[in-house]
């Protein structure tokens, strides 16, 4: 074959299967690729290179980037299958049209099967005593063959074949390999198997766990939950369960048989025996595998999605912001550890208190707290939600009560807080306090402003996903990480505030550079303009260009500055403020708030050819110009905020209570209702439609609406409901 027609056959035509499947134009998917092969960032060509993609968002830039990967990878491996059978010399055109055909790995991987090298087998033996040529006779399922005629030719008991049985137990050993590794079997049996295959799963009824609701299950493949499957893994590989896959051993051997069997004679009765034994001894376990694997890896991505979907939520919950924060990391024996942060986050004071255990000096708590909190004139109070959150709420709620002034608290999430307080990152931050003053800092701070909190720790410790632990690692770190930038890139980053872990989430910047902006803000104060970046070391022109437009200065002498207008089009934005009779002094005021109506009697497409850019690029100008460095999040549900507290055994059925959505996973929503434990709306009961996943309606970080179902106290469980009852009753 030539290299030319090689070629051909195994480079995919990418621009055309991402536009098909993507439903965009040829061009969007070209232009997209050749700026991800240039190195741009995601959230860089979402933001600034509108035009280029045809205003393609982050997320499809982001899937098409994954699918590249995946076809890039297809693509070489239908090269190294057609090598390795070229070396063998078994090419055939059939099977070069096939690899050519192929759209998945799998596919390909059923293609090289027969010819893959494999470890002895009983076929492989067979084959080397010379059984081979008996075989494919018998295959040819001709009439006229008669065994008892031609068995004997093939003994040779230097090759250990002894008998007419050895040679006919031989030949169906290779038949029934042949039957295992055929590409249209298996594909056959593949779609059989998805239509009609049961996972099954089976467990010591003897033994407790918490798979017990598995110890006698079935469900068919193509409707079982991913988090089902999830689960049945997880107590396998836990010794509680044994799991498979279950489908009518006689269907499956009939299409077979379809496939093989050219007639009734002799040589077909072998040919059929040698199937069953091909099918129950290679072909099922192989599909069991590989269905089984199918399924955890939809599974798999399902839950990872979910997690990113819920960090997302998470990240963006909106900043109390302009407060002085009092953070309290609740204890027993060791205390309630305390730090107090003013408005930036900066630390004030830290301390120990103790006030929930019955032999606690509560008075002199109570007026250590009281004394803090006139001192530093605190508006606001974190509680973290781990051990004594329930006593340390109940203290803080009674204490309040008591003050002068109106101040509420918060219970955030302290996921991970330990996690960041015993790491590298906080030794350096905070070298002067011990691993629990610096989770109370962060306790503090995550409520101040959660995204430039929680970017410190590694999202996987954030506790927001479902079988987490049992993810492809890298995979889940991939879509994690992608979260995290898209977050931070879509909300933007104070120059001057950044820490080093937020920074190295910006489009363009790592660890390095990261570090050595902190390091520059240190030795030369305040950055006042972004080309001050330029002077920053190793940060060269590219990355200027891929992260300037998300790092922001806040009060900066040129407006622009402080928008995430790229400086790129800084001359493109002042030519569009003159052309409708302002300046940069009115960029954010009431001035300028009839932008979008000036530059439409002008003429939008006009102006952006005048100004030689976009009209995609134009729109954001402008929007940027009116609110320069607007936060995203101001737009979302701000976080509850609460004045007393709930005990679970206040608790009714029929109560209606306001809660903050903590998790979301596959059949229902955990709901903060300010009784320490999370009450769990199952899916359900989230609304009065059908709905496939709770996605559909609630997201991580929502306020809203419930009514107690039921309360446990003995296994501390709550039903909740967000389907309003006939007849409510009001929270106490």
């Amino acid at each position: 074959m030539s290299e030319t027609t090689q070629e051909k056959i195994f480079t995919t035509g990418l621009n055309s299967v991402l536009a098909r499947e993507f439903s965009i134009k040829p061009w969007q998917a070209e232009n997209t690729v050749a700026l991800l092969d240039e190195g741009a960032t995601i959230p860089f060509i979402a933001r600034y290179r509108k035009e280029k993609t045809g205003e393609l968002d982050d997320q499809t830039i982001r899937n098409i980037s994954d699918r590249v990967t995946y076809l890039r990878n297809l693509d070489t491996r239908k090269q190294e299958v057609y090598n390795s059978i070229c070396t063998q010399e078994k090419m055939t055109e059939e099977i070069e049209k096939a690899i050519s055909n192929a759209i998945t790995l799998a596919e390909v991987e059923d293609i090289y099967r027969p010819f893959k090298p494999k470890r002895k087998t009983r076929a492989s033996m067979a084959k080397e005593k010379g059984l081979e040529p008996l075989a494919k006779t018998i295959l040819e399922q001709n009439k006229k063959t008669v065994l008892a005629e031609i068995l004997p030719l093939y003994i040779n008991e230097e090759k250990g074949v002894n008998t007419v049985e050895d040679a006919l137990k031989g030949a169906m050993d290779i038949i029934a390999e042949d039957v295992s590794d055929n590409t249209q079997v298996r594909t056959v049996l593949k779609r059989l198997y998805n239509r009609t295959g049961v996972v099954e799963s089976k467990g010591d009824e003897e033994k407790e766990s918490v798979y017990t609701q598995y110890y006698n299950f079935s469900q068919p493949v193509n409707k079982i939950a991913s988090h089902r499957v999830l689960a049945l893994n997880r107590g396998e590989k836990e010794d509680f369960l044994k799991v498979n896959i279950t489908v009518d051993p006689q269907a499956a051997i009939g299409e077979i048989e379809k496939i093989y069997i050219k007639g009734k004679n002799e040589c077909a009765d072998v040919v059929k025996e040698a199937i069953a034994d091909g099918y129950s001894r290679l072909l099922h376990p192989s599909l069991d595998t590989e269905i089984r694997n199918n399924l955890t890896e939809v599974a798999n991505e399902g839950a990872i999605k979910l997690f990113g979907d819920n960090l997302r939520q998470l990240l963006l919950v909106p900043p109390v912001k302009g407060k002085v924060c009092m953070a309290l990391d609740p204890g027993y024996r060791t205390g309630c550890k305390m730090a107090v942060v003013d408005e930036t986050g900066k630390v004030l004071d830290t301390g120990v208190v103790y006030m929930t255990l019955p032999n606690h000096k509560k008075e002199l708590a109570e007026k250590q707290l009281t004394a803090l909190i006139k001192k530093h004139n605190v508006d606001i109070i974190s509680i973290g939600n781990g051990t004594a959150t329930k006593e340390t709420e109940m203290f803080v709620a009674a204490m309040l009560k008591k003050l002068d002034r109106k101040i509420s608290y918060a219970v955030v999430s302290e996921a991970g807080a330990s996690v960041y307080s015993a790491s590298k990152l906080a030794a350096a931050e905070f070298p002067e306090f011990d691993v629990s003053l610096r989770s109370a800092v962060s306790i503090a701070r995550r409520l101040q402003d959660p995204l430039a909190e929680l970017v410190k720790i590694d999202p996987k410790s954030i506790g927001v996903g479902q079988y987490q632990h049992d993810m492809p690692k890298a995979r889940l770190e991939e879509s994690l990480d992608g979260v995290v930038e898209f977050c931070v890139n879509t909300v933007g980053v104070d120059l001057n505030t950044a820490s080093a872990p937020l920074l190295e989430r910006v489009s363009g910047l790592n660890k390095t550079t990261a570090k050595n902006i902190v390091e520059y803000r240190q030795e030369n104060g305040r950055f006042t303009k972004r080309s001050q970046l330029m002077k920053v070391s190793k940060l060269g022109p590219k990355a200027f260009m891929l992260c300037a437009g998300f790092l922001r200065i806040p009060g900066a002498k040129d407006k622009l500055d402080s928008s995430s207008v790229h400086p790129e089009s800084y001359d493109a934005a002042r030519q569009l403020l003159a052309a409708v009779g302002y300046t940069t002094d009115d960029i954010g005021t009431e001035k300028i708030k009839d932008l979008t109506a000036d530059a439409e009697k002008i003429g939008v497409e006009k102006l952006a050819d005048q100004l030689g850019i976009g009209v995609p690029t134009l729109k954001d100008i402008i929007a940027e110009l009116i609110k320069p460095g607007r936060d995203m999040r101001d737009d979302l549900p701000s976080p509850l905020l609460r004045e007393d507290i709930l005990d679970m055994n206040d608790l009714k059925p029929g109560m209606q209570l306001k809660g903050t959505v903590r998790n979301v996973i596959d059949f229902g929503a955990f709901v903060d209702i300010g009784v320490h434990q999370d009450g769990l709306v199952h899916l359900s009961q989230i609304c009065d439609r059908y709905i496939k996943h709770p996605s559909e309606e609630v997201k991580v970080g929502d306020i809203v609406d419930v009514w107690v179902l039921n309360v446990d106290t003995a296994k501390k469980r709550i039903s909740l409901t967000m389907r309003k009852p006939k007849e409510a009753k009001p929270s106490k």
